[in-house]
């Protein structure tokens, strides 16, 4: 399942986008209504996390155009905004928002929220279990990668490392994202262990090698 997170704030973008990456979506990060309106044009998703509050346009304006585009009408879409008073919740209910949920929210109720309105609307909101990026595939039901048609062997922290750079396609992720993401929060090595499994990780992909780009002083992205 793919899920936009659509929110200007980079903190809260983080927070939002860093628990559903955990459980398995595959998210991409928006800071606005023109950058969502640019990701509508490549790609469809199953849902949308719309703030109301973005800096160029009222989420309200953009959730009322998404249901009057023929290939948006039926995106689920929650609501995220910090207001809280009836009225402007009935508002978005009644504008076609699937749910709303209020900031400050539990970083443990956003994803759950997010489970629930997946499986009332019918979906199962399962994570997508074939990524692809140029040549590369990733099944990650049966946690193989391929290039091409061949088959190839990586360690467990190489396909994890694969999988969080492929779900990200596009994204620059800093060495740090990557060491939380991979590795875990309490994971106490140096940032030079990203650097040796990229390594690796570009030797065993082969001629697809060069889809993993290096971000000098900053971390690594796939394309």
């Amino acid at each position: 399942m793919l899920v936009y997170v659509v929110e200007d704030n980079k903190e809260m973008n983080d927070i939002e986008s860093y628990s559903l990456l955990n459980i398995g979506y595959e998210v991409r990060s928006l800071f606005s209504g023109n950058e969502l309106e640019q990701a509508l044009k490549q790609r469809i998703p199953d849902m949308i996390i719309l703030d109301i509050m973005l800096p160029d346009e009222d989420g309200g304006k953009v959730l009322a155009r998404l249901r009057k585009g023929e290939r948006t009408k039926d995106v689920l879409v929650m609501m995220v905004t910090a207001k809280s008073m009836e009225i402007d919740k009935v508002k978005c209910l009644d504008a076609g928002a699937d749910d709303y949920i209020t900031k400050p929210f539990g970083v443990m109720e956003f994803p759950s929220r997010v489970k629930a309105l997946f499986r009332r609307s019918g979906k199962l909101g399962k994570p997508s279990e074939i990524i692809r990026v140029g040549n590369i595939t990733l099944d990650d039901e049966k946690r193989v990668i391929t290039i091409g048609t061949e088959e190839k062997k990586v360690t467990y922290k190489e396909y994890e490392l694969l999988k969080y750079l492929m779900v990200n396609k596009g994204i620059v992720l800093t060495r740090d994202k990557i060491m939380e993401s991979v590795w875990g929060f309490d994971f106490q090595g140096e940032s030079r262990t990203v650097d040796m499994h990229i390594k690796t990780l570009r030797q065993k992909i082969g001629n697809e090698r060069n889809r993993i780009k290096t971000v000098r002083n900053v971390g690594y992205k796939i394309e």
